[in-house]
């Protein structure tokens, strides 16, 4: 049964479609005027191929899990994360309000020239890593009335930026699946420059992404078994034998070990615990 969850606001948007190969979406979260125990002030993600800019609009927040002493987001700090090897945790002391863009890791590279193997597990302050222009228009984002605008000045900025350079990358309509960006991404590797070879190749799946194509292929495998596993659960019933043997997996226990590893639990927990722990409000928006 499902737990009763405190009123806070947690959603996920969708970017408009000229974005959605750039844009995975947007994640809204708002504690503000909502009383909160500590543990419900955590907030936990898995390991992600994304990489994604945070607007602490009200509140403050630090990085938990991994610790990283000193690493502390005030009010009206922007911050910059990198794509993540395993799960981690913020938390917030007080009341929060944050709004989160997650960008398919290459788009950001094609933007910003950033190696995103340097970036891998980073979080940091975006200043320190976007240039003069991302630090004008994430000032402007900050300034806006409310969510929905905030969004709409910040993609009426990032659509011609992408459109000049996005080539033929994957995506023509909003929530474009992790394992087609993944397969996209693998095959424009191979194509692309002077050097074809599987380890050239592979250099430019981490220059692009961070990640090697080895651990974006889990992760994206991982995505898809865990939206099955909810599809199966909203419909009365969950075979996650079927699921994973769906998902290409030997068996059910092999789902489950790679689930704890990159989302931090097994599938089954991950659904109980969006439905009854607060902390797990991303697991509950995106899955």
């Amino acid at each position: 049964m499902t737990a009763t969850l405190p009123p806070t606001i947690a959603r996920l948007a969708a970017p408009r479609v000229p974005l959605a190969s750039c844009i995975r979406g947007y994640m809204v979260r708002s504690t503000l005027g909502v009383p909160l125990a500590p543990a419900q002030r955590v907030n936990r993600f898995p390991a992600t191929p994304f990489c994604s800019i945070t607007w602490m609009i009200a509140g403050s927040g630090e990085l938990v899990e991994p610790a990283t002493p000193g690493a502390v987001a005030l009010p009206g700090s922007v911050i910059f994360s990198g794509p993540r090897t395993q799960p981690f945790a913020t938390a917030n002391p007080g009341p929060v309000h944050t709004l989160t863009a997650l960008f398919f890791a290459d788009a950001l590279h094609a933007l910003t020239g950033l190696d995103m193997a340097v970036q891998l597990d980073a979080m940091t302050l975006a200043d320190d890593v976007l240039g003069e222009a991302w630090r004008e228009v994430c000032a402007a984002v900050l300034a806006a009335p409310d969510d929905d605008a905030r969004i709409r000045i910040f993609e009426d900025w990032l659509e011609p930026r992408w459109h000049a350079v996005r080539g033929d990358a994957v995506g023509t309509g909003s929530w474009s699946q992790a394992q087609d960006w993944v397969q996209s991404l693998a095959m424009r590797a191979a194509l692309s420059g002077a050097g074809r070879s599987a380890r050239m190749a592979e250099r430019r799946v981490r220059a692009w992404a961070g990640h090697p194509l080895r651990t974006l292929r889990r992760l994206a495998r991982v995505e898809e078994s865990l939206l099955a596993a909810r599809d199966e659960h909203q419909a009365g019933h969950v075979s996650l034998s079927d699921v994973a043997l769906r998902s290409g997996y030997s068996d059910q226990a092999h789902l489950s070990r790679e689930a704890r590893e990159l989302v931090g639990s097994s599938p089954r927990e991950i659904i109980r615990l969006a439905q009854t722990d607060e902390s797990y409000w991303p697991y509950r928006i995106w899955w």
